[in-house]
């Protein structure tokens, strides 16, 4: 049976936020966005179920990091914990809806959302804010490497200031060199270096790395 790749995005805290009705619409907006470009990877798109959740489901898991990286940084400082399962789907599947899709897939996916709620409430910002579950391997040594990088990330980015976040970001969404990156945010080269090193870019970007490449051989 064909493997899938169910995502669950869950909003935390969403009833506090006070612009939750904006929130919303920044949500659905980049979930239009990414049922474009990711046309080809979706096997049923991604929509909001409920006000604080979304899904979708992937036939293609190569881009599910940048997908994920993606939906954060358009609701930043908004924050989002997304539960990852891989199985089999064993409901029809409608293309332009992921809701009404069942399987396999969905109840890891459902399992590691509930997982991340314990995770938080034990280890607060050491939580991860990814975890993934192949459906029926829960000793895969694989998916624990994976979780663990994906864990290592979270706790980098937690230590950021607005700063170093805002001029790591400017060097992912845009590569080229540090002088590019300060020309682009109005300050200098030694400026974006210091940034850099102080909010572990080189580190950062290899785990990312190493956790997209990882993913990418799941199925």
């Amino acid at each position: 049976m064909k493997q899938y790749v169910a995502v669950i995005g869950d909003i935390r805290n969403s009833k506090g936020l006070h612009d939750r009705g904006e929130v919303q619409q920044r949500l659905g907006a980049v979930l239009n966005e990414i049922n474009e470009k990711y046309s080809s990877d979706i096997a049923a798109k991604f929509l909001i179920t409920l006000g604080d959740e979304f899904q979708g489901l992937l036939s293609d898991i190569s881009h599910l990091l940048e997908i994920i990286r993606m939906i954060q940084r358009h609701l930043y400082p908004v924050d989002v914990r997304f539960g990852i399962g891989i199985g089999e789907i064993t409901t029809a599947i409608n293309k332009e809806a992921a809701i009404g899709a069942d399987g396999p897939a969905y109840y890891a996916a459902r399992n590691m959302i509930d997982e991340l709620r314990v995770q938080e409430k034990k280890l607060k910002n050491q939580a991860p804010d990814i975890m993934l579950e192949v459906y029926g391997r829960n000793d895969d040594l694989k998916t624990e490497q994976i979780n663990g990088f994906l864990r290592a990330s979270r706790v980098i980015e937690n230590g950021w200031s607005e700063d170093q976040r805002n001029t790591i970001m400017d060097m992912i969404d845009n590569g080229g060199s540090q002088s590019e990156s300060a020309e682009r945010l109005k300050t200098t080269q030694s400026t974006v270096a210091r940034r850099l090193a102080s909010g572990n870019y080189i580190t950062y970007r290899d785990i990312e790395e190493i956790a997209n490449r990882s993913l990418g051989e799941m199925i």
